[in-house]
């Protein structure tokens, strides 16, 4: 059956998509469907993943999943925080807020650079909705390291690989990141208590 995955955002697509698949859930993007841009409006993860994920599931008629993550930094109390994706303001790039935090720990020592990831995914049907809860700790790097990811990857050093999230295959991510063991808990779930189209509402 299909299942909306409401996200532009390619990198989020190809990473969780076999997950899902596996699972026996076609996953499709928003594509042309109309976006809004001004539907995280929470101030936790869990709101802001459940107001993405009604809000398209009232679009699309579809059983809708949608994620909200951000980088929880030591040294800074937390930030960037649910605030990651505009922490450098509303059209920077993800390299412009690599760089901006970078620069706000400059100072910082190695002993105290930690940092984890934090993800919550939502699927909301027409019989009711769920949460998830992924986190990855780590520390972070001085400078960028590897070619894949995306957002804050290549900066996010995890000890255990002894590589950055920027470093990883596509398995080892799938299986240590935030946004893989959230979704990962999801598909277990879903295994447990499948959804079908017919419970859609007319």
């Amino acid at each position: 059956m299909k299942v909306l995955l409401a996200t532009t955002n390619e990198g989020k697509i190809r990473e969780l998509s076999r997950i899902l698949d596996d699972a026996g859930y076609e996953v499709i993007g928003l594509g042309n469907l109309a976006t809004d841009e001004e539907l995280e409006t929470g101030t936790t993860y869990e709101e802001n993943a459940l107001l993405k994920a009604r809000y398209y599931h009232q679009v699309s008629g579809l059983p809708t999943i949608a994620d909200d993550s951000g980088l929880e930094v030591d040294a800074l109390n937390g930030t960037p925080g649910v605030y990651s994706a505009r922490y450098a303001g509303a059209d920077a790039s993800d390299l412009d807020r690599t760089k901006k935090l970078l620069e706000a720990i400059q100072a910082v020592p190695d002993d105290e650079r930690g940092a984890h990831f934090v993800c919550v995914a939502a699927i909301v049907w027409a019989g009711g909705e769920q949460t998830f809860l992924g986190e990855a700790h780590g520390r972070l790097l001085h400078e960028l390291r590897g070619a894949g990811g995306f957002g804050y990857d290549p900066i996010f050093f995890y000890e255990p690989l002894q590589k950055t999230f920027a470093e990883l295959t596509h398995d080892e991510k799938v299986k240590v990141s935030h946004r893989g063991q959230a979704f990962h808990y999801l598909v277990a779930w879903l295994k447990q208590t499948p959804i079908t189209e017919d419970d859609k509402t007319d």
